[in-house]
């Protein structure tokens, strides 16, 4: 097959896992060959990147691929309530050699902490936090889908809900939406992935381009359909877009400006928060408070100025360590230095792993953060990471955080090398 076939077979989401990953063995014969150029590596690492299994334009294949191809050393999957990328994920960094972690992202309630009735990381749902589970071992991947399936079960039963409030909001423009037939194939759902929010939107956002084909007129019944016009360098940017972006920077717009009108509170699909730390160490995981920090100008477009956690962050910390937190892990290009430093400085008091990632899941982002740069610390912790995935897979009771690896190794700097070494920093 010619490269151009290859790339596009990685990419699919209609053809088995075996037929994405054979045809990225066939990308690697070529770059083995020298008939596709190897890019140059510096220190940029990425443990936060979406795959079509929750949402993203990415396959677990084609998201290792561009990740190499961007220069990263190490890619992370991280998938919305799903684990069902993972083992494409893995495989998929054998063939290109290229050191993986696997992690999950999941809501939980915050019930029976202080942080009950705030707006903590969420921007649509108060008491309720986004968390991340990193360094997940291989051997407990069925372990963890046992319990994300049922989670899964009832966000469906909500989303079903919010596909209806969509169709009040779109009535008059005689656009309906179908959960069954225009969101769920939008997803890898039937391969255990993920219905999320942004589903929703892409299901919307195909809908408008439909009923709207002339640019200026979609963006009018954006405006007035999320009732927040959109700024000129928003209109420009959608008029201009290339016919791949176009539909992802609508649903940017939707994303910031209409989930807030249809959105239903996830509740029974939450689990608690202590649930979770004690899930993660069941798992021999990695269990991480994922900071936002108070938002001036999203990043990726798709959230509005909104205040978060700065206001309560001591208190958040400490209510993180009252409920058995291993880490934090934090987007350097979405704070400013002054609010990582508060974090990196909390983290370091409070015995806290610092983990970095870029929330990837749209194809005008990049796999590689410069921000990164000025904060060289987290290239060894994401090496600890796959160190800590390394030897957990091996034995439960290598974890990084296991009770038997706390009394070995009781200082967390100490710890992060030689798990770091476990990991194969230096050897790619």
């Amino acid at each position: 097959m010619k490269p151009s076939e290859l790339l596009q077979t990685i990419s699919r989401t209609d053809v088995p896992a075996s037929a994405r990953l054979g045809a990225l063995r066939g990308l690697r014969a070529m770059i083995d060959a020298g008939e596709i150029e190897t890019p140059e590596r510096g220190i940029f690492v990425n443990n936060h990147i979406h795959t079509s299994y929750s949402f993203s334009p990415y396959t677990p294949t084609s998201a290792v691929f561009y990740a190499w191809k961007a220069g990263l050393r190490t890619a992370g999957i991280m998938d919305h309530d799903s684990v069902g990328g993972m083992r494409e994920f893995i495989e998929a960094g054998a063939i290109m050699d290229m050191p993986i972690t696997c992690g999950f992202e999941c809501r939980v309630n915050v019930d029976g902490t202080p942080l009950v009735g705030r707006r903590v990381n969420n921007p649509d749902q108060k008491s309720c936090a986004y968390l991340a589970m990193h360094g997940i071992p291989h051997t407990q991947i069925d372990a963890a889908e046992a319990v994300l399936a049922g989670l899964r079960e009832k966000r469906n039963e909500r989303n079903r809900k919010m596909t209806a409030r969509i169709n009040d909001l779109v009535a008059g423009a005689g656009i309906v939406l179908d959960f069954d037939g225009d969101v769920v194939p939008l997803s890898m759902a039937h391969e255990g992935g993920s219905v999320t929010e942004r589903h929703l939107c892409m299901a919307l956002a195909k809908k408008i381009t439909a009923a709207y084909p002339d640019r200026a007129a979609a963006c009018d019944f954006l405006d007035t359909v999320t009732g927040a016009p959109m700024s000129e360098k928003t209109r420009k940017k959608l008029l201009d877009a290339p016919d791949g972006f176009y539909e992802y920077d609508i649903l940017g717009v939707l994303k910031g400006h209409l989930v807030e009108k249809f959105y239903v509170d996830a509740t029974e699909e939450c689990m608690n928060i202590r649930d979770f730390t004690a899930l993660a160490k069941k798992l021999g995981a990695v269990s991480a408070y994922a900071y936002l920090g108070d938002v001036g100008e999203s990043p990726t477009g798709d959230k509005k100025a909104q205040k978060f956690e700065d206001d309560y962050l001591d208190e958040l910390f400490d209510t993180l360590a009252d409920c058995g937190f291993d880490a934090v892990t934090y987007m350097p290009s979405r704070n400013t230095k002054a609010q990582l430093e508060r974090v990196m400085g909390l983290c370091r008091e409070r015995g806290l792993y610092q983990i970095s990632g870029e929330d990837i899941n749209s194809p005008r982002q990049s796999f590689i953060c410069g921000a990164l740069a000025d904060y060289p610390h987290l290239f060894p912790a994401t090496y600890a990471l796959i160190g800590q995935e390394i030897a957990a897979t091996e034995d439960l009771s290598r974890a990084m955080f296991s009770e038997e690896t706390k009394a070995k190794y009781p200082d967390l700097d100490e710890r992060v090398a030689v798990y770091a070494k476990i990991g194969g920093i230096g050897r790619n």
